[in-house]
This record gives structure tokens, C-alpha cells and sequence, in this order.
């Protein structure tokens, strides 16, 4: 009788939600972009409540999301990772400033748009595919679901989590289950967004976003897995009515499939995120989060009538401590290439693995040789995946896309001021044992013209070096710097030609830092008025100045822009050695008439140093320092030796002004920086500096000139400026205050950059 009971409570609690067997649970994750990570929040709370998950499949955002869980990261974890800086630069396709490599970038100039094309294929290929480099991307991705995966035998039922996630295979119009192999190809392959991320192939295939074809894989959980109990989690809602000018809308339409989010079954329950965050906006991601924590805590009584088991926080913690245990430290033993056109990259090797002692890259090695290989300007993309070897090492495939044969960088300086200047530029790049490029550029205005020509190679070695030769043309017509458009301008007073070429040797010191050996052979001709009173029938002084320059220069920049930084630190030291012979030849206002030839050798050095101290998302303060030592002798007449004296040009707009004031062979100044984001990309800065030279050179009442008392003739510096950086360059407008001109208020509103090529030896 007593079994008979038994028996007959046994199947009154084994009914129905009153059943106590082990029911298995998956979790489907949607797409979205940044409104994905809503997902986040799902997980959270269903964890909090100790649903236990035995299965989970993902789209797009949600492949991100279910792969980082599936990979052993707690909710708390992926919330507290989403939510650092480093995935803020991985989803604006950025690199951490100390991940930037130096002497890989390219010298400054004026270019603010550039356009890469092969020889072959001038339009086709050379629309770009991505608005985002995805290097850091990428990399993050083999760190944690390449070891991952690979560390447990490339079975994605191996995992924490058993995993699954699709994408788009646009060639043959399908969707694709990944369910093994290299789960960061796999992942990187379903959140490809079309030219938000590149594609990428898998196996010779080239895929696309997952949600192009299937945004919402509840047939791949069921297919895969059959759990007992589905939890699908969707953020995404049909595409409305793009507006004509909404080229992501547009584009949305055109290429997704519809797709249906409902649960085919009663065992199931959908919770459906309402988010105000748009697809694009990662800064927005703690909202995100909240929106998805929120709807699920909606939702959780219905999932408690189906689901009686729990899972405890502290069981939880022991199963993911055991399964991190399995994954072994990244150590990278042996190293292959391969290149989109099958040509030899064995550049890349070299510069990975350089000396056969030292064949087994720690993570940290890997990391920092890897990219400075990927700021190489001839490589235009990189792809990395893992293998196991057999000694617990791991094997790095590396897919190379050698950058573009071309590049066009086309770009200038745009004024109200009369100093207008465009750019031009065109390099050719090729990769192969060595890294070489050939670059010609010009500037072209009235103010400044410039020709440059510069052939570089790289040579990888444990102890890099670049070499380049190259030839400089420079041009400055002073004819009057404080015009506007609305002025006619004088005749030009003082024009300054020069002619160098010589050869380079730069070599890495750290990763923001560098050194430069220049020698280089000169030839300056400057023709100028001694007077203020001249007419066009006068005649200019000339005076030409050849010689060597040998100089040693040692930069560092973590500056976030490379003009009008608001973050990061700047310095220079330049130490340079000149002889030369000068030979000045008198003109109708001159006060000699007699040609006069000296020889003039000299030692520059010459320091300066800016760092922002205080960084915050409104507010950035910085601090300014400049100053240079210069034994020059004095030239035949006055102004031929005001001519050839340094400037303290210590604002940009200052290199478009004839300012004899801020001119001595020795001088120091300092200054602060203040920089306040009023908006995004909008900012208001106002800088101030006190300039003090050492001596400074005079003109007595007789025409003869000497150099003066030490500590004379100190000056202020004020600048203003309200900045919007666009994507192609800043436009501004701007407020500059010189107290010792005539005017000494100049207002000007400008587009680009204020760069020019170097000086010679000025």
C-alpha cells in the first residue's frame, strides 16, 4: 500500500509546471548594433534570478554578446567591459595611444582626406568598405574568443556555453551556421555590418552581418540544441520608411530579409526591448544595458511558471572558475602569412618573430609587435586567427590585405585671411622583404608654394630603421600677412625661396617616440626691402645662403589630433649643426652698395614640450613650454639677420605671419592651454603664452645693428578660437592678439590645417 502511495505522488508532482526534472534552457540573442547590448541586461537579470542557460545562439550584436558569455564572462563582466574605454575605441575603430607606433605614421601635412586606388582599378576598387578600422577590433577578438576556442578543441559545444551564431554568405543570397572552427572569425563574420566593418572570408567565402538573412536564429536553437524552455531576447523591429537621404536606412531596406521574431512554441517566452539607442551609439551603451535588464525583470514571473530548477550565484562562479582554468596563456610559437594576391608579405614575419631566439611571443610581444606591423602604412588590413600546437603553444594565421598601390591625399588651408593654400599629394606604396613608398606633394598659393618628392624604405630587423631620400622646394611671399579678402594687398616685401634635399635615418625609440638623423645640403635666397617705403621700381636686397645641415631629432606624441590636440603630450629636442657661406647683394634701398660674402656655421638646439594634465569630457588643460638656443653670428645688414633668426611660432597662425618682434636667436616662452567641449566635435580654446627672448637683435639710429641688453624686449600671445572638427578637417573660427602691431587684434575664420613642409634650416 505504502509503494502504491508513493507511486501515485510521484505522478501528481511529475505533471504539468509541478514537475521537478531538470529542464533545459537556450537563449536566443537578435541583432541590433549598439541597441544589441541591450542583451546585457537580459543576461543579468535572468542570472540574478538563477535561470540556468544550457544553450545560446546569436546574430550580429548578439553573437558578440552570447559569445562572450559562451566563453566563461559573467554578465557583470561583459557589462564592465562594454562599458571601458577600450570598447568605446574598438566600436569608433580607434587605437589606444600606446598601441600607436610612431615611426610607422606618416610625416604631418595639410591632406584631410584621402583616397586609396590600385593601378588596375581606379573606381571599383577604391570605394572604401568601412567607415571604422577594425585593428583593435580584431585583435581584442583572437585575444578572447581565438584562445577561447582554440584552447578547447575548436568545438563550439566545448565552450562554456554551447554556441552557435549565423552569417550572411551574400554571394549565394544564404544564411550560415558557425558551430565550429575559429569563434573570433565566426563572431567577426556575423556583426560585419555593410561599410561599417569590412567583410571578412571564412574558407573562401565573404560574409556579412547575420541579420542581413536571419536577425533572429530561433530556428538554429532549434535545429541544434530542441532546449525544453526558450528565451528569445530581441531589441530590433522591422525597418520603417527610410527617408531618401538616409543612406543606412536605405541600405537597411534594401539588403535585410524580413524577418519574423515570434516563438514558434508554448514552452517559450519573448522579451522584447523597446530601446531609444540607436544602432550606431555605443557612448549610449549603459542605457542600453538598463533598457534590457528592465523588460526582462518584466518577464521574470512568467519564466518562473515554466521553470523550477535554479542555479546559485556560487555554483555559477565554480563551473566558470573551472572552465577559464582550460584556456591557456596566449604564447604564440610558430607564425604563417597569407596575402589576399598570394605575393610574398614575408615583411610581416620579419617584423613579428625577428631573430630565431626568439621564436615564442608572450601576449604583451605579440600585442605591441603586431601593431606596429598594422600601422604600416602599405597594409591596409589584417586578420589574425589561432590553432593549438601540440606543446601548448598556439600557431597565428595572419591574413594580410596589402594596402592600396595609390593613395591621394588632397587637402589645404582655407582663410579669410589672404594666405590660402591647397594641398596635394600622391604616394605609391608596396610591400614585399622590405616596405617602401614614393610620395610627391605640393602645396600651391599665393603666400606659400612647396614641391616634395621623398623615397622611404623600411628594413624589419629586432632593431627597425627607415631610410629615405628626398628633394624640397619652399616658397613664402610676405606681402602682406594681416589682409583680408575684403583688403587690397602691397606689393610683396619679403620673399623667401628654398631649395634642400638630403637623407634620413629614423629608428624607434618607444612606441609614441622616435629619432631622425637628417643630413642635408641648402640653398636659401631671401629678396627684401630695407625700407617700409618702396615702390615697384625699387629693387629687393638678396641675400643666398648655402650649406649643410646635420641635426638629431627625438619626438614624442600621444597628441589625439595632429593640429588643435586637446589630449596627450607633446615634446622635441632638435639639435642641428650648420656651415654656410652667405652672399648678400644690395638693392635700391639699401644703405651699401657693395656685395658682402661671410661664412656663418652655428649650433641649434632647440626643445619644446606641451602636455594636457587635466582631461576631462568638458574640460582639458594643458601647459605649453618653447625655447631655443642658436649661436648664429650676424649676416651682412639688419634685415638679412632678422630674416635668419628662428621664430617663436608657437600657434599655428603664427607660421602665417611676418612677426619681427617674436624673432631672436635665443629666446623661451610658456603658455596654457584651455580646451572646453561645449558639444560633440565642437570646442571652445583659448590659448595664452609670455614670450621672452634672451637677447634680441636692434637697429641704432646710424643703420648699424647689434644685438641688445639680455632680457629685453619680452611679448605676450593670446589666441581664441571656437573649433568644429568635422571628419575632414577643422573649420574655425579665430581671434589672434599680436600686442606690439599696429593691429594688434586679427580675426579670421579659416578651414584645414596650418602645416607646411619643414624649413630648411630656419
Amino acid at each position: 500500500m505504502k509503494a502504491l502511495l508513493g507511486l501515485l505522488l510521484a505522478l501528481f508532482f511529475c505533471t504539468g509546471h509541478f514537475c521537478t526534472a531538470q529542464k533545459s534552457v537556450g537563449v536566443v540573442l537578435s541583432g541590433g548594433g549598439a541597441t544589441g547590448l541591450t542583451h546585457i541586461g537580459v543576461l543579468k537579470a535572468l542570472e540574478e534570478r538563477g535561470v540556468p542557460i544550457d544553450y545560446i545562439t546569436g546574430t550580429s550584436a548578439g553573437a558578440l554578446v552570447g559569445a562572450l558569455y559562451a566563453c566563461g564572462y559573467s554578465p557583470a563582466e561583459i557589462e564592465a567591459y562594454v562599458l571601458g574605454e577600450e570598447f568605446q575605441l574598438m566600436a569608433n575603430g580607434k587605437l589606444d595611444v600606446g598601441k600607436r607606433y610612431l615611426f610607422n605614421e606618416e610625416e604631418s601635412h595639410a591632406g584631410f582626406v584621402d583616397v586609396g586606388f590600385h593601378k588596375d582599378s581606379i573606381l571599383r576598387k577604391s570605394i572604401p568598405l568601412n567607415l571604422v578600422r577594425p585593428s583593435f577590433l580584431d585583435f581584442e577578438m583572437v585575444k578572447i574568443f581565438g584562445l577561447t576556442s582554440a584552447s578547447n578543441g575548436a568545438d563550439f559545444d566545448s565552450l562554456f556555453v554551447p554556441f552557435r551564431c549565423v552569417a550572411s554568405d551574400v554571394v549565394n543570397k544564404k544564411s550560415t551556421i558557425f558551430k565550429e572552427g575559429f569563434l573570433n572569425q565566426a563572431v567577426r563574420a556575423s556583426m560585419t555590418f555593410p561599410f561599417y566593418l569590412n567583410p571578412i572570408r571564412v574558407n573562401g567565402i565573404i560574409y556579412f552581418d547575420g541579420g542581413l538573412y536571419n536577425n533572429f536564429p530561433v530556428n538554429v536553437m532549434y535545429a541544434d540544441f530542441n532546449p525544453d524552455y526558450i528565451i528569445g531576447s530581441n531589441c530590433a523591429s522591422k525597418p520603417s520608411q527610410p527617408n531618401e537621404q538616409d543612406f543606412i536606412g536605405l541600405l537597411q531596406n534594401m539588403m535585410q530579409t524580413p524577418t519574423d521574431y515570434k516563438l514558434p512554441c508554448s514552452e517559450a517566452i519573448l522579451i522584447q526591448t523597446d530601446s531609444k539607442v540607436g544602432t550606431f551609439q555605443f557612448d549610449e551603451v549603459k542605457q542600453a544595458i538598463d533598457d534590457g535588464y528592465r523588460a526582462t525583470i518584466l518577464q521574470l514571473d512568467s519564466i518562473d511558471m515554466w521553470l523550477i530548477n535554479r542555479i546559485s550565484p556560487e555554483e555559477l562562479a565554480l563551473k566558470r572558475e573551472a572552465f577559464k582554468r582550460k584556456s591557456l596563456p596566449l604564447k604564440v610559437s610558430s607564425i604563417s602569412i597569407e596575402s589576399f594576391d598570394n605575393k610574398n608579405v614575408s615583411f610581416a614575419t620579419k617584423a613579428l618573430i625577428r631573430t630565431k631566439n626568439n621564436k615564442v611571443l608572450s601576449a604583451e610581444v605579440l600585442q605591441e609587435r603586431y601593431f606596429r606591423l598594422y600601422t604600416k602604412p602599405q597594409i591596409e588590413f589584417m586578420y589574425p586567427t589561432l590553432k593549438l600546437n601540440k606543446d601548448s603553444t598556439f600557431h597565428l594565421n595572419l591574413f594580410i590585405r596589402k594596402a592600396k598601390d595609390f593613395k591621394i591625399d588632397v587637402g589645404g588651408h582655407i582663410s579669410s585671411r589672404a594666405v590660402n593654400t591647397g594641398f596635394l599629394g600622391v604616394t605609391y606604396r608596396r610591400v614585399g622583404r622590405l616596405a617602401s613608398s614614393f610620395n610627391a606633394s605640393s602645396y600651391f598659393g599665393k603666400f606659400y608654394g612647396s614641391g616634395k618628392a621623398i623615397a622611404t624604405i623600411d628594413f624589419p630587423a629586432v632593431f627597425p630603421i627607415s631610410i629615405a631620400s628626398y628633394f624640397v622646394l619652399n616658397r613664402w611671399d610676405y606681402f602682406r600677412s594681416f589682409a583680408t579678402f575684403f583688403e587690397d594687398v602691397q606689393p610683396s616685401f619679403l620673399v623667401q625661396n628654398e631649395i634642400y634635399y638630403g637623407a634620413k635615418i629614423k629608428h624607434p625609440i618607444l612606441n609614441n617616440s622616435k629619432g631622425t638623423f637628417d643630413f642635408r645640403r641648402f640653398k636659401l635666397t631671401d629678396e627684401y626691402y630695407q625700407t617700409a617705403q618702396f615702390t615697384n621700381k625699387d629693387t629687393a636686397d638678396v641675400t643666398v645662403l648655402v650649406g649643410t645641415n646635420i641635426s638629431y631629432e627625438v619626438l614624442h606624441s600621444t597628441f589625439n589630433r595632429k593640429q588643435f590636440a586637446s589630449t596627450g603630450t607633446f615634446s622635441n629636442i632638435k639639435v642641428r649643426y650648420v656651415a654656410s657661406t652667405e652672399r648678400t647683394s644690395p638693392g635700391s634701398t639699401a644703405m651699401f652698395d657693395t656685395t658682402v660674402t661671410l661664412t656663418h656655421n652655428w649650433i641649434n638646439l632647440n626643445a619644446e614640450f606641451q602636455h594636457y594634465f587635466f582631461s576631462k569630457s568638458r574640460i582639458h588643460l594643458g601647459v605649453h613650454f618653447k625655447g631655443m638656443f642658436n649661436s648664429q653670428s650676424l649676416f651682412a645688414n639688419y634685415t638679412a639677420s632678422l630674416l635668419s633668426m628662428p621664430s617663436f611660432s608657437i600657434i599655428p597662425d603664427m607660421d602665417t605671419y611676418f612677426l619681427p618682434e617674436y624673432r631672436s636667436p635665443q629666446h623661451i616662452g610658456a603658455g596654457i592651454n584651455i580646451v572646453a567641449t561645449l558639444k560633440k566635435n565642437l570646442e571652445l580654446r583659448i590659448d595664452a603664452y609670455y614670450y621672452q627672448p634672451l637677447i634680441v637683435l636692434q637697429k641704432n639710429i646710424d643703420g648699424t645693428f647689434e644685438y641688445s641688453k639680455p632680457f629685453l624686449g619680452s611679448s605676450y600671445i593670446a589666441s581664441s578660437s571656437l573649433i568644429f572638427h568635422s571628419i575632414i578637417g577643422p573649420i574655425r573660427a579665430t581671434v589672434n592678439y599680436f600686442p606690439q602691431q599696429t593691429k594688434p587684434i586679427s580675426l579670421q575664420f579659416s578651414y584645414g590645417y596650418v602645416l607646411f613642409n619643414e624649413r630648411a634650416v630656419r
